[in-house]
């Protein structure tokens, strides 16, 4: 039976002990703090539910539903509420609804493009121009921002593109890799010389997969699921189906050296010998285990770069927030100058998180455009959020409760060149037959995705040393 550490109890390093004990190796899952679920953290106070991390995943995405599955908690799952699935966008100072028609970055048609308050006359004609714009040839990347300003012009990205990215991925378009992030957009303009009329043609199609609700607002909102007693059900549930004495929290992994026949870890209270590990880990810290064993691997870790976020969880009388609250959130394009990047009302959003006369509001901070902001003391951040709330919905009065939660270097940034990047890493990780790697550096940012990565990586360590 080989012994496999794993170090890091993220959901990737959660993921990895369990479908390694599941495998029947004896495992060891090294935590250096003393919580467990990495960003992943669930509060319950007066009467509420808080996230301090992310609130839910996208279930189109089969990873994560199914690990529910496996865990005994379908009964668990529910989505976004029906009836608010809208969100807004602020503009000059005043929110406006994201209009009905628009996927992401692009229209679905020209009625929807028109409807729209929150590009000018000139905006929208530049916009428009997308279904005649050539197309780029050759197979380079190129940022999000390159791709949105070269086929539907500057105020689009400012005004649309860039806000909606920035909730999903915290990082800034001019760096973002859209091979790396949405590569179907780079298969529209190739296969039909245009986004908005492949997804027209999406709309109408009644394939599989391919058909697009047309009326459709921003994120698909539909497809967003979250657990009944929030997000930390899912990682306690993978903590408990954990054999005993497996997991060894405060215990962080201080340097690793990996040889063909054996891992060895030093810790707080000496070293340990094991046969294989997993490192489940932000790619900058798994770079600083590896230096000494793998300079290059290590130093192909360093080039993947990290921003941190932060996250203000508010409780209120429902009667301190003027706003209808008829959405679930709102995205701040950085051109408005605000010191936040979204907010979302997650007494809103899903069924369950507050008492009937209380509402909940997530601020999100940070992120790619301004890392510096996760960096600031708790107070500091709750005070600047509130400030922005008072401003954008109206809110009057303190709050019954707040709480901030920073994660610094805890995002990763997926930058142009990301997967030659991950190529050249999983090329020279492949020299350690008795190491693997995962984590949200690699293959998406999502919990699906940081499932599946680890799960994919267990099987081939496994597959090499048993």
């Amino acid at each position: 039976m080989a012994h496999v550490a794993v170090i890091g109890a993220g959901i990737s390093g959660l993921t990895a002990a369990y479908r390694l004990s599941k495998a029947g190796a004896r495992v060891t899952l090294f935590e250096g703090g003393d919580h467990t679920g990495g960003v992943i953290r669930t509060l319950h106070e007066q009467g509420c539910l808080l996230e301090t991390g992310p609130d839910c995943w996208a279930g189109n995405k089969p990873a994560g539903v199914e690990l529910v599955r496996e865990l005994g908690l379908e009964a668990e799952l529910i989505g976004t509420r029906q009836g608010v699935r809208r969100s807004f966008i602020l503009h000059k100072g005043t929110l406006k609804r994201l209009p009905e028609g628009f996927f992401l970055i692009s229209p679905m048609s020209l009625g929807a493009l028109l409807k729209t308050p929150i590009l000018s006359a000139r905006g929208k004609l530049r916009m428009a121009y997308e279904l005649v714009c050539p197309r780029k040839w050759g197979g380079g990347d190129e940022s999000l921002a390159s791709f949105v300003r070269r086929r539907f012009g500057v105020e689009a990205l400012q005004r649309i593109a860039q806000p909606m990215i920035a909730g999903i991925y915290t990082a800034d378009p001019e760096k973002l890799s859209l091979k790396a992030t949405f590569p179907q957009f780079i298969a529209m303009e190739q296969e039909h010389g245009s986004v908005i009329a492949a997804l027209r043609s999406k709309a109408r199609s009644g394939a599989a997969g391919e058909k697009i609700d047309a009326k459709a607002a921003g994120p698909r909102y539909g497809m967003f699921v979250t657990l009944k007693q929030g997000m930390g059900t899912l990682t306690g549930a993978l903590e408990a189906a954990l054999p005993p004495g497996c997991l060894q929290r405060n215990t962080p992994v201080l340097a690793l050296h990996a040889t063909e026949s054996a891992v060895s870890l030093a810790l707080p209270d000496g070293p340990v010998q094991v046969d294989a590990a997993v490192l489940a880990l932000p790619a900058h810290k798994a770079a600083g285990l590896l230096s000494g064993t793998d300079p290059a691997l290590a130093g192909a870790l360093s080039q993947v770069e990290y921003a941190g976020a932060a996250v203000v969880n508010f409780i209120f009388e429902r009667t301190q927030i003027s706003h209808a609250m008829d959405g679930i959130g709102a995205v701040i394009p950085a051109v408005e100058n605000r010191r936040i990047v979204a907010f979302s009302f997650s007494s809103v959003k899903f069924e369950g998180r507050a008492p009937e006369g209380l509402a909940v509001v997530r601020v999100f901070m940070g992120g790619g455009t301004a890392p510096e902001v996760a960096k600031l003391p708790a107070a500091e951040l709750t005070a600047v959020a509130l400030a922005e709330l008072r401003e954008l919905i109206g809110v009057k009065g303190e709050p019954k409760f707040a709480v901030a939660a920073a994660h610094t270097g805890a995002m990763a940034q997926y930058h142009v060149g990301h997967l030659e990047r991950v190529a050249r890493i999983r090329e020279l990780a492949a020299r350690h037959a008795r190491l693997a790697i995962c984590g949200n550096a690699f293959d998406g940012v999502g919990i699906p995705d940081c499932i599946r990565g680890a799960s994919e990586a267990v099987q081939s360590l496994l597959s090499r040393v048993q």
